[in-house]
Parts: structure tokens; sequence; C-alpha cells
């Protein structure tokens, strides 16, 4: 499981996915970035395995957007652990903003 495995995944939904930053997006979009460490094991003063954790955000003028759906199905069909963190009006923008958080193992 990769970074470009998550970017892949939501440009399944929507061609109008941005990697930390969207100034200048219009209309519908998702915006997903990597966070950092989860968790992690340690061995003999090494990490042995580490979880990385993240988001995607979806922001849409939609009431009802069916797009939400998509999301958590291109989500289920990943090698990663995810929920939804919070639905959100944002009125300076008329956006409803998803968030979702996901955790994946890191392959290094």
């Amino acid at each position: 499981m990769t970074f470009e495995d998550i970017k892949a995944a939501l440009l399944t939904v929507t061609p109008n996915v941005y990697h930390f930053d969207a100034t200048g997006a219009e209309g519908n979009y998702i915006v997903w970035a990597e966070d950092g460490q989860a968790d992690a094991s340690y061995g003999d003063d090494h990490v042995i395995d580490q979880v990385l954790e993240g988001t995607v955000d979806y922001f849409t003028k939609t009431e009802y957007d069916p797009v939400f759906g998509q999301i958590q199905s291109a989500l289920n069909n990943l090698d990663l652990v995810w929920r939804l963190n919070s639905i959100q009006y944002e009125e300076d923008t008329g956006y409803i903003h998803y968030e979702w958080v996901w955790e994946m193992m890191s392959d290094g």
C-alpha cells in the first residue's frame, strides 16, 4: 500500500483530486494528505512496523451528494482502515465538508 494507491483510488471517484492544497479549485473537489505516524512497534532500538495516518476531505455544495458514498467505497477497496471524522457546513464558502481519517501500514 502506497500513497499513490490512495490518490489512484480517489481519482476513480472524480478527477478533482488535490494533494495537501486545492488553492483555486472550483466546484466539488477532494483534498487528501498524509499527516504523520499514528502508531509503531519497536525492536532493538528500531521501528519494526509503522502505521501512517492521513485525511481525505471532500468539499461539495450538493446536498446529499452521492460522491460521499463513492469515496467511502473507494476507501473500502484499499488496504487501510478509515473512519468518518466529521461533517461540517462552512458558512463562509457554502461548502459541505466531509472529513475521513485513514491509517495504513508503511511500506518502508
